[in-house]
């Protein structure tokens, strides 16, 4: 938690799970990973490693399951490519190709089995070592004026240290989708975390705040996944490790997030993000917009 110098120990390690099948994008995710689908031309895994980038984190660390090495050759040069668009003089594609090479120093680890998501963090482990790190869902999107990740950042500072849990308020009805999270109030927007119930039925949930997005996470994580026993459909969770943090007395925080979630691992989520980030664009949305209003959409406001 400390730096040995009485501050918190930086995040520079970053680390993004995204073993998942995919198999509400099927069937399309045979053979393209969900996190590869794009958001108009930008593909939601760059959207990802970008938000922890604009947080400073220079070091990534994507855990894939076999079968999605295209996610690792994203983040590579192509060098055939590149030497094409400099012969047509093609400086800004030349750029755009370049781009997500430059936004990290991204390391790709293959977990073999898929035994849940909380042994999909601990393949990070010899990569990231004894540091603190972020972790973000590889098709979770925040837009927000400061970055989803930078706000827990900014908490864990804030606070002193230890781990901290993204969260949004969700209707009672919708909470078993969730992990959700048991806690205290600090603040407005922050908890002291007791514990987090996994997809909880409404009547036995402790609260309508469900952790999304990702953490920023103490390395003592790695030693509670190490020895954690199975849970729920005999796979390891990072909740029940996160859980098992917090009832053993370490500081785990859960912050409200500050701006617009979307899940694009869900059909909805990402034809709602795909369509918000169009509208958004200065070059496509005149004409989104024109053709919404073909189709008898108006803008708020409009009569």
């Amino acid at each position: 938690m400390s730096d040995g110098n009485g501050g918190v120990r930086p995040v520079r390690y970053g680390v993004i799970p995204a073993g998942g099948l995919g198999t509400r994008f099927l069937p399309i995710s045979r053979t393209v990973p969900k996190e590869l689908l794009p958001v108009i031309d930008t593909p939601v895994i760059e959207l990802v490693v970008a938000e922890l980038s604009a947080a400073g984190i220079p070091r990534i660390v994507i855990v894939i399951a076999p079968g999605k090495e295209a996610l690792d050759a994203y983040f590579r040069p192509n060098e055939r490519l590149e030497r094409r668009l400099a012969v047509e003089f093609r400086q800004d594609d030349i750029a755009l190709l370049k781009r997500p090479e430059k936004l990290a120093t991204v390391r790709v680890v293959v977990q073999q089995e898929a035994k849940g998501n909380g042994h999909a963090v601990l393949q990070a482990k010899p990569l990231v070592g004894a540091e603190p790190f972020a972790m973000l869902w590889g098709d979770d999107i925040v837009l927000s004026e400061t970055p989803a990740v930078a706000q827990l950042i900014e908490a864990r500072e804030r606070l002193g240290g230890g781990s901290v849990v993204g969260c949004i308020r969700v209707p009672k009805d919708k909470v078993s989708a969730y992990g959700v999270v048991a806690g205290t109030p600090v603040d407005e927007r922050t908890q002291r975390v007791l514990a987090i119930v996994e997809k909880p039925s409404p009547e036995n949930a402790p609260s309508n705040l469900a952790a999304v997005h990702g953490y920023v996470l103490e390395p003592e994580v790695f030693d509670i996944l190490e020895h954690l026993r199975p849970g729920r459909n005999g796979e390891i969770w990072l909740t029940d490790a996160v859980s098992q943090l917090a009832r053993q007395g370490g500081a785990v925080w859960a912050v409200e997030l500050q701006g617009v979630r979307y899940d694009t691992g869900d059909k909805l989520g990402y034809v709602k993000a795909f369509v918000d980030a169009a509208l958004g664009r200065d070059d496509m949305a005149p004409l989104m917009k024109a053709h919404l209003k073909s189709l008898g959409w108006k803008a708020p406001g409009e009569r």
